[in-house]
């Protein structure tokens, strides 16, 4: 079967070939039939399938993380692509190519390394230069630490992608340096290079990007404090309240309780190091989210549910030649429309709204004050505050 990659798929296709299953759900349609819904990937990104007919006969036939040959039609429904597929089996993994299906960094992951290197060399501090060295110059850590994914679906989700959003915030880093005095730049940098060490080890990069129990049950905050302090009880001397500085940058990079941080960010450094990691991996998740819908036609992206919005497309740089941003009429631009659950309808709209008894005057409603924070139960990070996909 001839391989056709994801990001080649074209409206109305006929497509042959073989991928993996990411996700599979079994739901029921409004007539009472089971339906199946897949999300298929392979390294150059993900698709949605259906299937519509016998699918409690063909969900038996497969399960997550299987490698399924199918035939479908390709269609755009709601600006994304999406398989309905027609035939389907398994295929076992030893007859395919791995590397296939992993989606991973556009960037070269030697030239990485090179690069990490270069700043554990940068380090003035002789005691974290040795720790970085104690970390790096372990070859099985090394070699996990250059493929892991930073996260499972929120930003940096392909091999490599955890070495990568490293030294983006250790750049960050260099980059603010000159602004603001008295920070600690080796601390800084340190605190980049390891503050999601723990991934290593709460995933599983394999097969589809995944937990593992132990960051199930742990999480990488926690994992990356213990193997920091496993590698500073290897070296002799090291200075207590330095090691101390370091596990507080990890304890608190994610900056807030409801973001499953067990502290709140409480020096200079480690209040640096929260936005950083924080500005880093949400731009690569809105760069990612833009580039999923390349089929979609509208100058703004579908919906985001967990950043609650959708993002304009344009930002009037020109692609080919030196054309100024074109002014579009006001008719042509897209309408956006704000969702909205069902139960979130107000009282006026459920109902015809009764007029006022004569006389009476309706109380005026209380109006919650402007820039009062929304409780975490109503964020659209609420869904994932038992996840360790945040940030």
């Amino acid at each position: 079967m001839k391989k056709k990659y994801i990001a080649d798929i074209k409206d109305r296709d006929i497509v042959e070939s073989v991928y993996l299953v990411k996700d599979k759900i079994m739901a029921m349609a409004k007539n009472g039939k089971p339906y199946l819904t897949l999300k298929l990937m392979d390294k150059t990104g993900e698709v949605d399938a259906k299937v519509w007919d016998n699918a409690d006969q063909i969900a038996e036939m497969f399960d997550k993380n299987d490698f399924l040959g199918v035939r479908a039609k390709a269609s755009v429904y709601l600006g994304k692509m999406q398989l309905i597929l027609s035939e389907l089996k398994r295929v076992p993994e030893e007859s395919v190519e791995l590397a296939d299906f992993l989606p991973e960094t556009e960037r070269d992951i030697n030239e990485m390394v090179e690069e990490l290197w270069q700043l554990v060399g940068s380090l003035a501090d002789p005691d974290l230069k040795r720790l970085l060295t104690a970390f790096f110059s372990d070859p099985e850590l090394l070699a996990q630490y250059r493929i892991a994914p930073a996260a499972k679906g929120m930003h940096h989700v392909y091999l490599g992608g955890l070495l990568e959003h490293s030294l983006s915030v250790a750049k960050l880093v260099d980059a603010i340096m000159p602004l603001y005095e008295g920070l600690n730049r080796d601390l800084l940098v340190v605190g980049a290079l390891l503050h999601d060490i723990g991934k290593v080890r709460e995933m599983t990069y394999l097969r589809a990007f995944d937990y593992s129990d132990e960051g199930k049950l742990i999480g990488h905050i926690t994992i990356g404090v213990e193997m920091l302090q496993e590698r500073i009880a290897s070296l002799p001397g090291f200075p207590f309240e330095l090691g101390m500085l370091l596990k507080h940058m990890l304890l608190s990079h994610h900056g807030q309780y409801e973001y499953g941080s067990p502290k709140r960010p409480k020096t200079v450094e480690a209040t640096i190091l929260n936005y950083l990691d924080d500005l880093d991996s949400k731009i690569n998740g809105i760069k990612t989210h833009i580039k999923k819908e390349p089929d979609n036609p509208s100058r703004w992206t579908s919906y985001h549910r967990l950043y609650d919005r959708y993002f304009f497309k344009e930002n009037c740089l020109p692609t080919a030649g030196p054309e100024e941003c074109p002014e579009p009429e006001p008719a042509s631009l897209d309408p956006v429309p704000s969702p909205e659950p069902a139960a979130a309808k107000t009282a006026s709209q459920r109902a015809p709204q009764q007029p006022a008894a004569a006389g009476k005057q309706e109380a005026p409603r209380p109006q919650q004050p402007r820039g009062e924070r929304k409780s975490f139960s109503n964020s659209p990070f609420a869904a994932l505050k038992d996840d360790f996909d945040v940030f």
